[in-house]
């Protein structure tokens, strides 16, 4: 029994991460057997090494070297005290903090008035970057925030179907996302108008490829599957980032996943999780299921999962810039990494049991489909969140997809973090 308990151990470590799966509509019936095969125990990546894996897809983004890409992704995250800062002492200006990346890396902050502020410069990655203040928004993140909150219903009702909307950190307007199909059936420069006077701030419509605002169907970093209650068959789901109550170790999943789960390893064999709760309304998408063995904080992120990657710290939302560099890892579409596009970000549709809030966050396409709700979503060794769903274009390819922050973790429960060998620090 206790060479069990430590094989069990072993094939659930080596799996990791953060549960994801299809929608209630679109789930995949699984067909995975069960098999009593426990693979062997996969290296950890050290933080190095993720760190260099992410910046190879910075560089084919950008067309930078390499050496270019390592230094501006540490410069990503060693520059987010110094756009916190910025951001709470010119809150009431502020309208949008984004990542420029041509033709150089800097910080670019957009404040409402017309009072200068003149450009600041911060040491990060081991060189300095520029911070570059501009005047003149006509709004502030916090009031077009506010115009979201109180007037989505009615934008909602003045368009054909319900629209995605967000704010735009680099113009300092109310984005609102429809479809071509949606946006042929409309007067585009009247309905601008119109939704800017419901609003009480500038909108700007922006026409997407189609609607196909949906949770995807499945992502994370390994494979779980379920019975649904509702029509009996079996549906596969994916798992992601670890977390705790201070107790217990479990993983995380989109909340349309069904109740009953069993982790299937490597070797396709399967172990019961325990279903603790779900949370899906509003800002959350997750439900929490724990392991019968201690877990440690690892994760998926290359396509073959040959490697283990730590997780060492996380990204809250407020500190996520517009141009950040973030990658995800799905069972459909493996790793691939864009930039982030919206941080203030409502999703069409009901999706979230009624309307989405704006806390979601939106990342560029073009890698992303069906298959990766409740993918993780990280930089190097951070934790940024989970999947939730996508929009795609007529010929089905991406247009953008958005995860829930690690902010929004139920209560009570938190990321399990550690050091770069994937083993927690106790706490003195």
């Amino acid at each position: 029994m206790r060479m069990r308990h430590a094989a069990l151990r072993a094939a659930i470590i080596a799996a990791l991460a953060t549960l994801s799966i299809f929608p209630a509509a679109a789930q995949m019936p699984a067909s995975v057997p069960a098999a009593q095969v426990v693979p062997p125990a996969l290296p950890v990546q050290s933080p190095a090494d993720a760190l260099a894996q992410d910046a190879a897809e910075y560089a084919k983004h950008n067309g930078v070297p390499l050496e270019e890409a390592i230094f501006r992704l540490r410069a990503q995250q060693d520059s987010v005290a110094a756009t916190d800062r910025i951001a709470l002492l010119y809150k009431d200006r502020l309208a949008g903090i984004s990542i420029e990346h041509h033709p150089e890396y800097r910080i670019v902050v957009l404040l409402t008035g017309d009072q200068p502020v003149a450009d600041e410069a911060v040491a990060a990655g081991g060189r300095t970057i520029g911070i570059t203040f501009h005047t003149g928004a006509p709004a502030t993140r916090d009031r077009i925030v506010a115009a979201i909150e109180k007037h989505q219903a009615e934008i909602r009702a003045a368009l054909p179907r319900p629209p995605g909307m967000g704010v735009d950190p680099r113009t300092g307007e109310l984005v609102v996302m429809l479809n071509g199909a949606d946006a042929d059936a409309i007067d585009v420069a009247a309905m601008t108008g119109k939704l800017t006077d419901i609003a009480g701030v500038p909108v700007r419509l922006r026409v997407l490829g189609r609607d196909a605002n949906a949770a995807m169907d499945v992502g994370g970093g390994s494979r779980v599957v379920g019975i649904n209650p509702v029509d009996g068959r079996r549906y596969a789901c994916t798992t992601g980032f670890v977390v705790t109550n201070g107790a217990r170790t479990g993983v995380v999943t989109s909340a349309h996943c069904p109740d009953t789960l069993s982790y299937v390893d490597r070797a396709r064999r399967e172990t019961p999780l325990e279903f603790i709760g779900q949370w899906g309304w509003g800002f959350q998408d997750v439900q929490v299921h724990v392991s019968p063995e201690p877990l440690r904080p690892l994760f998926y992120a290359d396509t073959a999962k040959t490697e283990a990657r730590p997780v060492t710290t996380w990204r809250n939302r407020s500190s996520t810039r517009a141009g950040d560099m973030v990658c995800h890892r799905g069972e459909t579409t493996g790793y691939s990494c864009s930039e982030v596009e919206l941080v203030d970000f409502a999703p069409a549709g009901d999706l979230c049991g009624g309307a989405c809030l704006p806390t979601w966050v939106a990342a560029n396409g073009p890698i992303c489909r069906g298959g990766d709700s409740g993918a993780p979503v990280f930089s190097g060794t951070v934790a940024f969140g989970i999947v939730k769903g996508a929009s795609y274009r007529a010929d089905g390819s991406c247009i953008l997809y958005y995860y829930m922050s690690t902010d929004y973790l139920p209560p009570g429960w938190s990321l399990l973090h550690g050091d770069g060998t994937g083993q927690v620090v106790p706490l003195k």
